[in-house]
């Protein structure tokens, strides 16, 4: 009888992404100006995106897949960063 630590039902995978210097950097300009950008289920292998831009949250009109889900959500990143990094 195991403990059930490494085996998770219906567990998801969202793929890796390694982002770039300048990903991140918009990434953590982001969170330390209250704009949260997050992936949420719509199933176990897709996802939309839930933008929260302090306090207002919108959701992505698309749906993504594994990997594409990370790439999306750092151009976001990036584009909130640009627009409002003045």
């Amino acid at each position: 009888m195991g403990s059930g630590l490494n085996a998770r039902k219906n567990a998801c995978d969202m793929g890796t992404y390694i982002f770039n210097a300048k990903e991140h950097k918009a990434m953590r300009w982001c969170v330390a100006n209250n704009i949260r950008i997050s992936p949420r289920a719509f199933t176990l292998s897709s996802w939309y995106i839930e933008i929260d831009l302090n306090g207002r949250i919108t959701r992505s009109p698309d749906v993504y897949k594994k990997v594409d889900i990370w790439k999306q959500i750092f151009k976001y990143y990036k584009y909130y960063y640009e627009k409002y990094n003045k």
